[in-house]
């Protein structure tokens, strides 16, 4: 099915043509004549799906249909997301649909001064993709204006609620005074997504690509027992003997990201980092230098790596295993995307192997153990065996829920790490 099918304006399918876009992907499919009947809508849809053509394509044509002039300081659509990486890829998307037609998009997020933004947004946008934070930041300011709002869509919603922005979207929605239609996009559901989506939707449509909380098919997935203080040498090892490229490493913290840099520094490959204490800036240069083959890895946690649009990237390694489940099909959708292929690895510690039995039962398959010679763990067997005949394992549920029911739930989040982290070092005293 083309783009010309769909009945878009010539300067759409044009701008299309110029992005090298030809086929609707499936969730564009589904999701744009919905849309473009005006129905709000709730998708199933991981990154690399298209998603952002599916949700932007449909408000672009309305927005040309109905052609109404700008306010100041209003906007006509509004797609909010977690993180300023990810708004300024949308952004940029956007940008490229609309090259040809008079209509404007804007970002804003946090990280750039919110002065040179408030000039921005002086006439008025039609378009306006933010951050939840700084949304409300404008909204204080009075510079950005949502009482006309026509559309809304809420961009890797189940991320916004695991980063704790359940009250900001609350706030959000307080300053809207009509019934926008609204589009929800979600690679993951919960009960708390489920109940977000009841509250913020009129009579959904539903649309699904794919089981949900599952993974690409086209990514081979694969385990590495290995023992914690042995994962740097297992990830030097396997990036040299099997000649990788590019491989996005994913830790749980930051202190680990620069003990890794350093690790692989000595070790002679060439790596970047991205999580939350580098400036806008670095991560930018650092992606820069990922993309075009200056560095081999770049090692990221999961909130600085929201966003990352990394084309045919190859490999995604789990140095940690996430805190949650739900966080390894984001991880692993970075590669394998637009029918590529691609290769998922995760180094599992003897303390890391409950999370991987949640990632399996959320994922619905066992993924390939396999044993690296020289990096065996030690004692792994006993210690399954041991884990496995506790009742407790038994009787186990997995999680279903983010851990963001209110706006605490970051703080509760971190509180939670904290004691993991104290509890451990205080075991390892004894």
């Amino acid at each position: 099915m083309s783009f010309s099918s769909q009945n878009f304006s010539p300067e759409i399918v044009r701008a299309l043509s110029e992005c090298g876009y030809e086929k609707l992907t499936p969730v564009q499919q589904k999701a744009i004549p919905l849309a473009r009947k005006g129905y709000d809508i709730l998708a199933n849809a991981q990154t690399g799906t298209g998603k952002t053509a599916a949700f932007a394509l449909p408000i672009i044509q309305q927005l040309l249909d109905k052609n109404k002039a700008n306010n100041h300081f209003q906007t006509r659509a509004l797609i909010l997301a977690p993180t300023r990486e990810l708004a300024a890829q949308i952004a940029q998307s956007i940008e490229d649909y609309i090259k040809y037609t008079s209509l404007s998009v804007s970002a804003i997020y946090g990280g750039v001064k919110i002065s040179s933004q408030i000039q921005q947004l002086k006439n008025g946008v039609d378009i306006l993709v933010a951050t939840p934070g700084r949304l409300i930041e404008h909204l204080d300011e009075k510079s950005v204006s949502l009482q006309n709002l026509e559309f809304l869509v809420f961009d890797e919603a189940d991320r916004m609620l695991d980063m704790g922005f359940i009250s900001s979207i609350e706030t959000i929605m307080s300053g809207v005074s009509t019934k926008p239609q609204t589009m929800l996009f979600s690679a993951t559901f919960s009960p708390q997504m489920n109940k977000l989506a009841a509250k913020m939707l009129s009579q959904p449509k539903r649309v699904s690509v794919t089981q949900e909380n599952a993974t690409a098919d086209t990514v081979a997935h694969v385990v590495y027992p290995v023992d914690q203080e042995r994962k740097n040498e297992m990830l030097s090892e396997l990036i040299g003997r099997k000649n990788w490229k590019q491989v996005l490493v994913f830790v749980n913290y930051k202190e680990t990201a620069n003990m890794l840099l350093k690790e692989l520094k000595l070790d002679g490959i060439k790596a970047v980092l991205c999580h939350g204490d580098k400036a806008q800036s670095a991560r930018r240069r650092a992606l820069s230098e990922f993309k075009e083959g200056k560095a081999r890895v770049m090692i990221a946690t999961d909130v600085a790596a929201r966003g990352l649009d990394i084309k045919g990237l190859p490999h995604v390694v789990n140095f940690d295993m996430p805190f949650l489940a739900e966080d390894y099909v984001h991880r692993i959708g970075r590669t394998g995307r637009a029918g590529q292929k691609g290769h998922a690895v995760s180094f599992v510690s003897r303390e890391e192997e409950l999370t991987l039995q949640q990632v399996e039962s959320l994922i619905g398959h066992t993924i390939r153990r396999v044993e690296q010679a020289g990096y065996e763990p030690k004692n792994r067997d006993a210690l399954l065996r041991k884990m496995h005949s506790k009742p407790a394992f038994k009787n186990r549920k997995t999680r279903t829920n983010n851990p963001s029911d209110t706006s605490q739930g970051s703080a509760e989040r971190s509180a939670r790490i904290r004691n993991m982290v104290r509890n451990k070092a205080a075991g390892s005293k004894k």
